[in-house]
């Protein structure tokens, strides 16, 4: 296992919540540009990598397991509150902690650091941290809107950048069979990983726009986004007809 895989997603994640601390003014046209190069990188990569991957393993169901994760999504975001769409909403003045939004935010990210475990998915690693960023800014934000100290938001923060590492670990160990007999589930599982990813890829494309339009900094976002993601794609030999 890389270490390096387990340290680029929870630094991404810790530092870009600590930095709530440090940002004097609106950075809220910056986050939505790097919300729109992450979304638009996740969904390509899901596109052409996992969901390819994901029936390659000859699961005539799999479909289902991406509807299921799809619909999970819908399901977490009554809690989460779009956070991991880097939305930040005004709380309650007293000191309240948001259980509903950290509980499902911690979920949301360990299933995302699953697909991880294989070696060739290295790549949803750029966009993975890329998109924590905004999500553990939007979690700080709230937190301090709470009237949280900042040592504790640290350290929630720091649970919510763990859960990622901490997914890639136990995805790693369903895939080697270390952990449980459960290898022949795992590309259910990602199936369930890859629905989402759908729903969060565009979600994040349509939802961070007013009025659904594309402004042109939002475009040469989105396209920079798939353009390195098929970069990647060609580079890898996926393109050429390769197999992994």
């Amino acid at each position: 296992m890389e270490f390096w895989k387990l340290l680029v997603l929870f630094l991404s994640a810790f530092f870009g919540g600590a930095s709530i601390f440090l940002v004097k003014s609106d950075k809220s046209q910056l986050l939505k540009l790097i919300l729109s190069f992450s979304g638009a990188y996740l969904f390509a990569i899901t596109v052409l990598h996992l969901i390819p991957e994901a029936y390659h393993d000859h699961h005539h169901d799999i479909g289902i397991f991406i509807l299921i994760g799809f619909l999970l999504q819908v399901f977490l975001e009554q809690f989460s509150e779009g956070v991991e769409h880097g939305h930040i909403h005004k709380h309650n003045e007293a000191q309240v902690f948001p259980y509903g939004i950290m509980i499902s935010l911690c979920l949301h990210a360990f299933l995302e650091g699953m697909p991880l475990a294989k070696d060739h998915h290295n790549a949803l690693i750029f966009g993975i941290s890329l998109h924590h960023i905004p999500a553990a800014f939007a979690l700080a934000s709230i937190l301090l809107q709470n009237k949280f100290t900042p040592p504790r938001i640290l350290i929630f923060i720091s649970v919510f950048a763990i859960m990622a590492p901490l997914g890639f670990y136990v995805s790693y160990g369903m895939s080697t069979g270390s952990i449980g007999n459960v290898e022949e589930y795992f590309s259910r599982i990602m199936g369930i990983v890859i629905g989402i990813f759908l729903h969060i890829s565009t979600t994040i494309l349509f939802e961070s726009s007013v009025d659904h339009k594309v402004n042109k900094r939002k475009m040469v976002a989105v396209l920079c986004g798939i353009s390195i993601a098929l970069i990647g794609y060609f580079l890898s030999g996926s393109g050429t007809g390769h197999t992994h």
